[in-house]
């Protein structure tokens, strides 16, 4: 056999084979869910992972207003930003982000869980959270992912 027969190949934007993964937000706890979600959105499960390109699949959440999270982390997790004058910095707490909007709560792990640079941000692009069990992307053929599995 030539020892040249098996070459790296490394994947970039013309050849990543990107699909499309359906993740259920209610199976598991905030972040054994996110983090799932962050090596599906950096491609981490595949085989031809490249750490410099976007190779990872898009993942659409669904049942985010099931999210199960443990502790007392509704009521002592407190999620602070700052509007950029001074005093102008808020505090929320996750009981208070979730009445508002319970996709942002997985957005925002999932952020935090991603590259803190331009590709993180490209990956950060590909997550699509919904509050209820039906999406609107049907026609990408999405497939089931099993957390348990992964």
């Amino acid at each position: 056999m030539d020892h040249l027969s098996f070459k790296t190949q490394s994947v970039n934007k013309a050849n990543a084979n990107k699909g499309w993964v359906v993740v259920d937000a209610s199976v598991a706890p905030l972040g054994r869910v996110a983090s799932q979600i962050a090596n599906i959105l950096r491609g981490k499960h595949k085989p031809s992972f490249t750490p410099n390109s976007d190779c990872g699949d898009s993942v659409i959440v669904i049942n985010a207003d099931k999210l199960r999270v443990t502790g007392k982390k509704m009521t002592e997790k407190i999620y602070i930003s700052h509007s950029g004058y001074p005093g102008g910095q808020k505090r929320k707490t996750m009981r208070e982000v979730m009445e508002k909007s319970s996709t942002r709560v997985i957005e925002h792990a999932v952020r935090g869980m991603l590259p803190h640079n331009r590709l993180g941000r490209e990956q950060f692009r590909s997550l699509f959270v919904y509050e209820g069990a039906e999406h609107p992307h049907a026609a990408q053929q999405p497939v089931e992912a099993n957390l348990n599995k992964l």
